[in-house]
């Protein structure tokens, strides 16, 4: 018999749909991502509350997503004065090309503006670093040479 005929609604049929993943280890937040969190969680309980019955599953699993991290946020550690860590701006050279970067936390990090997750290998490798160092990056010695730090 064809399945045409079987099913009750097209319900069972529907890719199921998974929570967001969430990004291992400790959720470190700068003070202005902390800031986005929260107007991100107030917008989505805006949008849910206003939403048609079609989108308000989706809104919701976004919900569930942004309410976590704001529950989990933990403010991310001072880096020492002149040392690259989260909320830093570092100046570098690599492949002698001049670039500056933003360490943020996982949710406030937007690359296209220069804002890069503290778990990503670039901010990894630049970790604790001052100007005037090198350091070690894409299985390279010293490829990054840290040219200063905000």
């Amino acid at each position: 018999m064809s399945v045409a005929f079987r099913r009750e609604s097209d319900e069972e049929h529907k890719e199921p749909k998974f929570e967001l993943p969430i990004p291992a280890g400790p959720n470190y937040v700068t003070p202005r991502g902390q800031t986005l969190i929260v107007e991100k969680v107030a917008a989505l309980e805006a949008a849910l509350a206003s939403a048609e019955e079609a989108a308000r599953e989706e809104i919701a699993r976004d919900l569930r997503y942004w309410r976590t991290r704001q529950a989990t946020a933990l403010p991310a550690p001072t880096p020492a004065e002149d040392e690259a860590g989260i909320g830093s701006r570092v100046r570098f050279r690599l492949d002698g090309r001049e670039r500056e970067i933003g360490i943020v936390g996982d949710d406030e990090a937007d690359p296209a503006e220069g804002l890069i997750a503290f778990s990503a290998p670039l901010a990894r490798a630049m970790m604790g670093a001052m100007a005037g160092e090198h350091v070690d990056f894409g299985g390279r010695r010293e490829a990054i040479e840290v040219l200063a730090v905000a």
